[in-house]
């Protein structure tokens, strides 16, 4: 799948837009503060109803104006075309179209239009909390297993029925007790589709990262939320009193993580910066195969700011791996001269300079 057409309104200082844009490599360049990344937050906002530069909406939406709407025209692995749009308003009101019919959530957009982002934020993967990771691997979980999202959903209201026990004891034994049941029953169904994710995910990976960079002694390992040696149902028996003085559930798969180790050692406490860059690639590129391995389309790939942090010879390893995925990338750089000997000659790569907000083809 491919957007083969994208119009942008009232996004940041971007001016309004409409781009046709090649089905595999796409470069925008311009100075720092022209409008690169906001083009990327567009597509964004269009693939998941939301930024990724910021949690508030108001600064998505242009000064002065009332709202900001995305559209886009996707191609479809079976050959149709999906129309799907987006409107943000500020008074937080959001509506979501997909061919011509209100969408009731922003998993429908994720289903048509999978998104990987790759940008400044990505070294969180590494060193930020376990939720960042947590995210990262439902991501994958999410689009090669369709039985995800209804376990999650019951794992999610049956945390929050047991949370709300925890703090206020509203709940008779016999709820509890049934609550509880649910919770293990959703919590062991999403370990498994986790575990089997994992274990198809990590030799991909581990090719993946011998294409960019050698780093002997790396392993990537999953912690499923609570003693691997333990039913859950045992679990949370045992931490019943701690649990009521927290006033909520400790024990897990929403406090699972994945656990990037170099030797003994945190990765991200050891790999330099251009190393944990070519290593969460390593993880999106792996992801990204996976989707396709599973379903006939691809991924969508948002790569702000690639030439930042690596050599000419690691930049180059990584658009050939872009490359290969054989799907839609959007690029951003100062300087695209740094990326124009990185792809094979019959490969479809369009130019857009950006500047003071204005986006046009580069000839």
């Amino acid at each position: 799948m491919s957007l083969c057409r994208l119009t942008v309104t009232a996004v940041r200082n971007l001016h309004a837009v409409t781009l046709s844009p090649s089905p595999r490599i796409n470069i925008l360049h311009g100075a720092n503060g022209s409008g690169k990344t906001s083009l990327l937050e567009a597509v964004h906002l269009l693939g998941l109803a939301r930024s990724f530069r910021s949690l508030r909406l108001q600064p998505v939406i242009q000064y002065e104006q009332l709202a900001c709407t995305v559209f886009g025209q996707v191609s479809m692995p079976e050959g149709r075309l999906c129309n799907i749009g987006v409107s943000r308003e500020r008074s937080g009101e959001f509506v979501i179209r997909i061919d011509g019919q209100n969408a009731r959530s922003a998993a429908q957009l994720a289903e048509i239009m999978p998104l990987q982002l790759i940008n400044p934020d990505s070294f969180r993967l590494l060193e930020g909390a376990p939720k960042v990771r947590r995210q990262f691997l439902d991501w994958g979980v999410f689009h090669v297993e369709p039985r995800f999202l209804p376990a999650w959903q019951r794992l999610q209201k049956a945390l929050r029925q047991r949370n709300s026990w925890l703090r206020h004891g509203t709940l008779d034994a016999a709820s509890q007790a049934a609550w509880d049941r649910e919770l293990c029953l959703a919590s062991d169904e999403i370990d498994t589709y986790r575990r089997a994710y994992i274990q198809a995910l990590k030799p991909v990976f581990e090719s993946t990262l011998r294409e960019l960079v050698e780093l002997e002694g790396l392993t990537l390992s999953y912690y499923r939320g609570w003693d691997k040696e333990r039913a859950l149902s045992e679990v949370l028996a045992a931490s019943l009193t701690r649990d009521q003085q927290l006033g909520h559930t400790q024990a897990g798969p929403q406090r699972a993580d994945l656990r990037l180790r170099l030797g003994s050692n945190n990765a991200a406490d050891i790999l330099s910066r251009g190393q944990q860059k070519l290593v969460v690639c390593a993880l999106r590129i792996a992801q990204g195969h996976l989707v396709s391995q599973v379903k006939r389309g691809r991924c969508i790939y948002l790569v702000d700011d690639l030439p930042s942090e690596l050599d000419e010879q690691h930049r180059r390893a990584l658009c050939r791996l872009l490359e290969e995925l054989n799907c839609q990338v959007f690029i951003t750089c100062v300087d695209h001269e740094l990326l124009m000997d990185g792809w094979h000659a019959d490969t479809p790569v369009s130019m857009f300079h950006v500047e003071h907000g204005r986006i046009t083809p580069w000839e």
